[in-house]
């Protein structure tokens, strides 16, 4: 039986109907993935080899090139969770194997590759179900990891505040309770002697709460704990947001695919100083920064956690706080990494979670503005594909700042203007209102008289209120 090449694949787009004989036989190699190094010395060898992964994938649908970039992509993945790439491979299927995922012949190939590459852990690019990660384990004799446990991993590893150690932990355990699993004496051992009375006979007696069940016990305890801290923190910064809300401070809120340089953006913008790192997740707490339009009004700038394909949905959960940051915020920047393969694939990915937090708010998305960004390290071709797929995204490089001032004034010309007219006399005695109006409000004219400051602006209602009793003929509108 013959198996296609590499090149037939990628030139080949078949729909899912189309599967044939040989891609669905062939557990495919995918070139390039391979992160081993050849030449350690042993105190290397130690330090770095410490976990060594073969990845697996089963393509259902799209491209031979798609579910390679998806491959790749959990390559990246198992790096920044510390592993080492020893092999990548795809099986094309009309849709993975209930019981194996990949099938049960197929298993047996990936048992012969795990072996010959010593590799301690098989990692699959999708989620397993509780029975197909016992039956691969079981088959293949060595740990094996989902891509959801993989980016919870990295969520764990990357976790500084006491709020999001707190969302990765429950993200965690939510998983890890239906993965629970009995295996072994050790495991459904019940307690017998005195300790349960005469019910059941020799080995039967006993509350018959097998450690399955006391470790769901206690998982259970631990969840609601974490989800009445994370409700606490959640008041705390409802009270942040509340004052930002009160003060009628604009929000502006950064947001993109994991890696696509929105910290970088945040701190060419405010100067803000955020971590700044070529990985995955590198930035999980969000960051709120204050900054100005060019006229001098104030808003708030927040760099929010980075979006990936497949989300976990026990992660959209768990940073629900996080994201509603994005949900709450009068204007979305959704940053583009113009340098991808496939950047129109992380646009999508990153609209389908945010689609998912507002439909469970049942409220409409704030208005988007897309940035293309890492304009310094994009081909022209790609920028040029990309301003004709995005149309009004401006082209920014966070790195050498070109752009930024054009982004800038971008986000000022989309942030919600006060609404309410108001004519207003202030003595000037009250000084500290005309300033107020200047930074919070538009003045459209301003002069200066005997009585005081004949001001006509565009202000808030709290600040429409404030100059209400010195409005002329009671003109606020």
């Amino acid at each position: 039986m013959t198996e296609l090449t590499h090149n037939d694949l990628l030139d080949e787009e078949l729909s899912t109907g189309e599967l044939e004989l040989e891609d669905r036989a062939s557990l495919r190699r995918v070139a390039g993935l391979s992160t081993e190094l050849d030449d350690v010395t042993e105190v290397e060898y130690r330090k770095l080899r410490l976990e060594r992964v073969v990845l697996v994938g089963v393509w259902t649908e799209g491209t031979a090139a798609q579910s390679e970039a998806s491959l790749a992509e959990l390559a990246r993945l198992a790096e920044t969770a510390g592993s080492e790439v020893l092999e990548g491979l795809v099986q094309r299927r009309q849709r993975p194997d209930p019981a194996t995922y990949i099938g049960s012949g197929k298993v047996l190939e990936l048992a012969d590759i795990v072996r010959a590459t010593g590799a301690d852990t098989v990692i699959c690019d999708g989620e397993l179900s509780p029975g197909q990660l016992r039956q691969l384990e079981a088959k293949l004799k060595v740990k094996v990891v989902d891509r959801t446990a993989l980016i919870l991993d990295i969520f764990a590893q990357h976790a500084r505040s006491r709020e999001g150690k707190a969302q990765v932990e429950l993200a965690q355990l939510q998983y890890l309770i239906p993965r629970l699993r009995g295996w072994g004496e050790s495991l459904s051992r019940q307690a017998g002697g005195r300790a349960g009375g005469g019910n059941g006979g020799v080995g039967l007696r006993g509350p018959g709460e097998t450690k399955l069940e006391t470790d769901r016990r206690r998982i259970s305890k631990r969840l609601s704990k974490l989800r009445r801290e994370i409700a606490s923190m959640d008041t705390i910064r409802e009270t942040k947001r509340g004052r930002r809300v009160a003060n009628e401070v604009p929000s502006v809120a950064i947001v993109g695919y994991t890696n696509a340089g929105k910290s970088s953006l945040l701190n060419a913008i405010t100067g803000a100083g955020v971590l700044v790192e070529d990985a995955l997740f590198a930035t999980l707490d969000p960051t709120t920064r204050r900054a100005e339009t060019p006229d001098g009004h104030t808003y708030t700038l927040t760099d929010t956690v980075g979006f990936v394909r497949h989300l976990p949905h026990q992660l959209v959960d768990a940073f629900r706080s996080t994201l509603d940051e994005a949900a709450d915020a009068d204007l979305l920047v959704h940053v583009v990494d113009g340098s991808d393969p496939a950047p129109e694939e992380q646009v999508n990915a990153v609209r389908e979670v945010l689609a998912e937090i507002t439909q469970r708010r049942s409220e409409p998305l704030p208005q988007e503005l897309l940035v293309i960004n890492k304009a310094d390290i994009a081909d022209e071709l790609s920028l040029a594909r990309l301003r004709n797929l995005l149309p009004g995204a401006v082209v920014v490089s966070a790195g050498t700042g070109a752009g930024v001032e054009e982004l800038v004034a971008a986000i000022a010309e989309r942030l919600p203007r006060p609404q309410v007219v108001i004519d207003a006399m202030v003595p000037y005695t009250r000084g500290e209102l005309v300033a107020r109006t200047h930074a919070d409000g538009e003045v459209v004219s301003e002069e200066h008289v005997a009585e005081g400051t004949r001001l006509r602006a565009r202000v808030h209602p709290d600040l429409a209120a404030a100059l209400e009793q010195y409005a002329t003929n009671g003109s606020a509108h």
